[in-house]
């Protein structure tokens, strides 16, 4: 075997294109089951960007009444199978970031149209009907014994002004109505389930300018008459986080609340609620969508349960009644969906940390999972895999002066044929996740491992504010925004170069929507990094909260200050303020139907880094939102990412690739 050749990094040959780094981003997600089978939903990038509505029926010793039933509408036994048309596009648009878009009804299933936004009814003979009318968007459904009825959430955009969400039961025999209300009382509502025997409900609610991973109040009453009566509040508050809520065999009410400082189990039995499991670890998320599912209930007194320590999740079975906890041992290191085909079979999609995602299935009774559908084949040799390494260091202090560490996952550049120069170290791209509230965990992500195969380093930086360490560490952020994510950043930079493993003058920050925030800010306010490569983030905070949707419209009361009392830290805090001092270059990225950020974020901080003089460029891509879906999208980004660096940093890609614009840079 050939000894690797020393070569710049950065210009290091990758066996991931930018066509091979898109191909391999089809995603899975909103994965369950009902009736013996299982759905879950695919994004296909080759499909400019199509969501579809997968099944799966299982052997014929699972099936039941509504298994056969139902398995007119496609697929034997054991086969993988597109349930709708080609043209369906199974996507939910409430709270823009959506949520589960479809639902078992009896022996039907219902689905949400990305264009229209209507549900479409699937009946079990295969036939496809319209079931609701224009002007509302559904998700997060459940089912009813009845067999006919659907209690959803739904967002009405009929009216004048904002948005308004409730609970709603949708009759399936009814094409054309738009549900009756049955809770209506709250800014916002998510989570519905019905008692086993569907006279109760129980659901989750919350009030501008609260986030649910902030206050949530956790609702029970009566199905009477199809009116929900006698409500009362059994948990949740001003300081209380509450998710999730699952109704058990016998009554009792199963919830995750944070009270503790961690998302953990409680249970509501005889008007009173009891803490199931006290771990330092996270059981929930951040409801960015509706419909997450981070454990469930078997009905023989256990539950599966997603724990989270330090973004590294593993899956248990717990004894509900005496509290035993027995983790199961798996080659995952991420978890979603997680749900059971019954007592002894569970399911989730899972995510290794050398492989990309997959949807599996668990024998309970073994501790063994089966493989039903992967999101695609490893895209490049094992031996070329980056793999992370949980890092903490020091970050500034809090404001009491207590000192604070912060974390991230560090990738260091690989592969098999290459090396760096001699006495060179790799430039780092620094990236910062979403949300704020996302985590970056340590599961295998094509999008790093196109950057480590050429040579970068790369750290995934869990700022203060992010999930997965608790409250205390979500809160962080709070009054805060593009303050402590910020120092964070620089920090892990300041250690990775501290440490030698990194060439300090060539840092590159890249981040997307509030990632994006934080790139722009470390832009405008620092010169630590030579390049900023920005997906969609805000760069006017006072901007944002006047052009937003509803979801996210009070977000910034919690993260920078309520307004207008706090309109000047908006403007001491907004990037397009104070691009006059950055020096650095700017890439920006931005979908033309983006509402979470609209598109003059994104041509105005452009605008203001042109007229600093910093090398500039802009792409903007028409037909996407808040995240890019489209192949050919997502491959000219990248490649435009390369041009870039390579022109900032100066070096040469190794692969040949279409030219860029870029501003204010020597012919």
């Amino acid at each position: 075997m050939s000894s690797p050749r020393p070569l710049p990094c950065g210009a290091w040959p990758s066996p991931l294109s930018p066509e091979r780094a898109a191909a391999g981003a089809v995603a899975l997600a909103f994965a369950g089951a009902a009736g013996g089978r299982l759905f879950w939903i695919e994004g296909r990038p080759a499909e400019r960007g199509r969501s579809v509505l997968m099944a799966m029926t299982m052997p014929v010793a699972r099936t039941t009444a509504a298994t056969n039933a139902t398995t007119k509408a496609g697929g034997a036994d054991g086969a993988v199978h597109e349930l709708l048309p080609a043209d369906a596009n199974v996507r939910s648009r409430v709270h823009e970031y959506g949520g589960t878009p479809w639902a078992a009804v009896g022996a039907d299933l219902v689905a949400a149209q990305f264009d229209d936004q209507r549900l479409r009814l699937l009946r079990a003979d295969g036939t496809l009907t319209l079931l609701t009318p224009p002007g509302c968007r559904y998700a997060d459904g459940c089912g009813a014994p009845d067999g006919r009825t659907l209690v959803c959430v739904r967002e009405d955009h009929r009216g004048a002004g904002e948005a308004v969400n409730a609970i709603v039961a949708l009759d399936t025999g009814r094409p054309g109505d738009a549900g009756t209300v049955l809770f209506g009382d709250s800014d916002f509502v998510a989570a519905p389930q019905l008692s086993a025997d569907g006279t109760r409900l129980a659901f989750i609610a919350w009030d501008h300018p609260a986030m649910p991973w902030d206050a949530t109040r956790l609702l029970v009453g009566d199905l009477v008459g199809g009116a929900f009566v006698n409500a009362q509040t059994v948990a949740g508050g001003p300081a209380e986080s509450v998710l999730e809520p699952r109704w058990d065999g016998d009554g009792s009410l199963y919830f995750l609340s944070d009270r503790s400082g961690w998302w953990n189990l409680y249970r509501w039995r005889d008007g009173a609620v009891q803490a199931v499991t006290a771990l330092q670890a996270e059981i929930g998320g951040p409801l960015w969508q509706l419909g997450q599912a981070t454990y469930a209930l078997t009905g023989d007194g256990r539950a599966l349960l997603r724990l989270s320590r330090g973004t590294v999740d593993t899956l248990a079975l717990l004894s509900l009644d005496s509290g035993a906890l027995a983790e199961l041992a798996l080659p995952f290191v991420a978890y979603a969906s997680v749900g059971l085909l019954d007592a002894d079979t569970g399911l989730a999609i899972a995510a290794a940390a050398d492989d990309l995602p997959a949807l599996i299935t668990i024998d309970l009774r073994r501790g063994t999972h089966t493989v039903v559908r992967r999101a695609g084949e490893l895209p490049i040799a094992p031996e070329a895999v980056s793999a992370a390494e949980a890092i903490e260091f020091a970050t500034a202090a809090g404001a009491d002066g207590t000192p604070r560490t912060a974390h991230a996952w560090f990738y260091p550049p690989r592969h098999p044929g290459c090396v760096p120069l001699p006495g060179e170290r790799p430039p780092l791209l620094v990236l910062l996740h979403g949300g704020p509230t996302a985590h970056a965990g340590p599961a295998f992500k094509t999008g790093i491992q196109f950057w480590t195969t050429r040579g970068y380093a790369v750290v995934d930086v869990n700022y203060g504010g992010s999930s997965g360490y608790g409250r205390a560490y979500r809160e962080r952020l709070r009054g805060q925004w593009g303050v402590v994510d910020l120092q964070d950043a620089v920090a892990a930079v300041d250690h990775l170069a501290a440490a030698g493993r990194i060439d300090g003058a060539r840092v590159v920050i890249r981040g997307g929507s509030a990632g994006g925030y934080t790139v722009l800010a470390g832009l405008a306010f620092t010169r630590r990094f030579a390049a900023g490569i920005n997906y969609y983030g805000v760069a006017d905070l006072e901007g944002l909260a006047a052009d937003t949707h509803k979801f996210e419209s009070r977000y910034l009361d919690g993260l920078v200050a309520p307004l207008p009392a706090g309109r000047e830290i908006y403007r001491q805090r907004s990037p397009v303020r104070h691009m006059g001092r950055c020096r650095a270059a700017l890439i920006t990225f931005q979908g033309s139907d983006d509402r979470a950020v609209p598109p003059a974020q994104s041509r105005a901080i452009t605008e203001a880094a042109r007229a600093a003089g910093c090398p500039v460029a802009y792409l903007e891509f028409e037909g996407e939102g808040h995240g890019f879906r489209q192949a050919a999208n997502l491959v000219r980004a990248l490649q435009a990412e390369l041009v870039f660096l390579g022109r900032v940093l100066g070096y040469t890609p190794a692969e040949t690739l279409p030219p860029l614009a870029i501003e204010n840079t020597p012919a």
